[in-house]
């Protein structure tokens, strides 16, 4: 267990000096996921001529909690996957005695972690622009969204990470988290919260991974009602799902790609 945190540490530590260097592109990348914040001005518009059950500043709330939850949960394993594929960087990583998908893991918290000033930096900014939607989350409610965050980001790696594993067919697997992502934005509670759904809509939608990955944690975070022991089933057996796939397409895959002479 000892020499399994020391590796964990030193993968940790590697990642982020390397993500470190990159600090200005990911001030670029933060900002890329500014899409809540720009939804956020729509929905406050629309709010105040039509009756969606939230007001403006549950509007304002909810944007700026989805804007966190994406700074939290941003995923491009695919791509990173693919160009080993096809530059055949995966051969080297295959002689190492660990499993490759330990760096990506490892980047992804790296990078995460470089973020925090950034996201420190945007809080400031959200309640100095919006004063009327400063709320306090009780200190049970912290725990729980932090537990949250993390099954959506373990939930939203594995899916992405089982879909690079058609990069050992096909030179273009992203194009396929594209198409995903078209589905996650509309349904993940990104462009609209789940309450202004129609219900039947969202009854459909609540037994779907998309919802847990967005809407869960940013709900929970303002203190929408959500029923947490359901969503947190609904995560982990989700995540279960796509990390047996995963698994059975590694396998196939690595005779394919030995195949191919690597």
């Amino acid at each position: 267990m000892k020499l399994l945190i020391k590796k964990a540490k030193i993968f940790f530590l590697a990642y982020y000096a390397y993500m470190l260097e990159y600090r200005a592109e990911i001030f670029l990348w933060a900002l890329s996921n500014s899409l809540p914040i720009i939804l956020m001005g729509v929905w406050i518009q629309a709010s105040q001529g039509g009756d969606f059950g939230l007001s403006a500043t549950d509007f304002a709330r909810y944007f700026f909690c989805v804007f966190i939850v994406r700074q939290f949960t941003a995923i491009w394993v695919i791509w990173d996957f693919e160009q080993e594929i096809i530059e055949g960087k995966l051969s080297l990583r295959l002689l190492q005695p660990i499993d490759p998908v330990w760096h990506h893991v490892a980047g992804h918290l790296a990078e995460k972690m470089t973020r925090l000033p950034l996201i420190a930096l945007f809080c400031g900014l959200f309640f100095i622009l919006y004063p009327d939607a400063i709320w306090f989350p009780q200190p049970i409610n912290i725990l729980l969204v932090i537990l949250a965050i993390a099954l959506a980001f373990t939930l939203r790696f594995a899916i992405q990470y089982t879909f690079a594993m058609l990069a050992f067919w096909t030179e273009r697997a992203s194009a396929i988290q594209q198409f995903w992502f078209l589905f996650y934005i509309f349904l993940s509670g990104t462009i609209a919260p789940l309450e202004v759904f129609p219900q039947i809509v969202r009854q459909f939608v609540e037994w779907t991974p998309f919802p847990y990955m967005m809407h869960f944690p940013a709900a929970l975070l303002m203190g929408l009602p959500v029923d947490f022991g359901k969503s947190i089933l609904i995560m982990i057996v989700w995540t279960i799902a796509f990390i047996a796939v995963n698994r059975w397409l590694w396998r196939l895959g690595l005779k394919q790609y030995s195949g191919m002479g690597a």
